[in-house]
Order: C-alpha cells, then structure tokens, then sequence
C-alpha cells in the first residue's frame, strides 16, 4: 500500500511561481508512475504531469507543457511540481497520484490518490 500526502499549495498572483510536493510512504516501486491531476470547480479531474520512478520518461498535458516541470528525490520518496507562469485557469486542487506503472497512470488508471491541495491564481 501507498500513501500520497501533498502540500505547497496557496494563492498567488497571475505570472507567478509555485511548487508542489508529494510525498509517498510504503512500499514504492521503480516502475511506479507518480504525477499530478488536477480539478476546477465544476470540471473534470484532468491529468497535468506524470514521471516515472527511475529513468527520466516524463508527461505533461499541453495545457502545461514549457511551464509545468516535474522531478523526483527517490531517496526522499518525494515527487515535485513546479509551476511557472501560472494563469488564472491553473486555479484548481492538484492531487498527487500513482499507479504501477507510468502508462497506466497518464491514462487514468490511478492505484493511490493524494488528499489535494488548492491552488488559487488570481488575476
């Protein structure tokens, strides 16, 4: 079993700069996929990121992509989202999430889910 807990959620200004972090407790495994969705009121939980155990094979939605990086410290358990030029619709609550592999996560087939943590940008 796994437990995902992430934080560094918050409110910043359009333009802005913030960084997530999950951390995993249990028992992971390298061909694990742990990553990010995200959910705006009203609106579908959508897939944002995902990165892989080992290796360095790394997804990002289009939405993101140039903005949104993704990186890990295996030896922490810890998986990072860093958000750059966030935009007013980036305003959601992000979830971490895993899955036994990477391929099954970035088509949705989620094993553990985090609790969330909100990120509101405003304009």
């Amino acid at each position: 079993q796994v437990q995902l807990v992430e934080s560094g959620g918050g409110l910043v200004q359009a333009g802005g700069s913030l960084t997530l972090s999950c951390g995993a407790s249990g028992r992971t495994f390298s061909s694990y996929g742990v990553g990010w969705f995200r959910q705006a009121p009203g609106k579908d939980r959508e897939f944002v990121a995902a990165i892989r155990w080992t290796g360095d094979i790394t997804y990002y939605a289009d939405s993101v992509k140039g903005r949104f990086t993704i990186s890990r410290d295996n030896a922490k358990n810890t998986v990072f989202l860093q958000m750059n030029g966030l935009k007013p619709e980036d305003t959601a609550v992000y979830y971490c999430a895993a899955s036994s592999s990477i391929q099954r996560l970035r088509l949705g087939g989620v094993d553990y889910w985090g609790q969330g943590t909100q990120v509101t940008v405003s304009s």
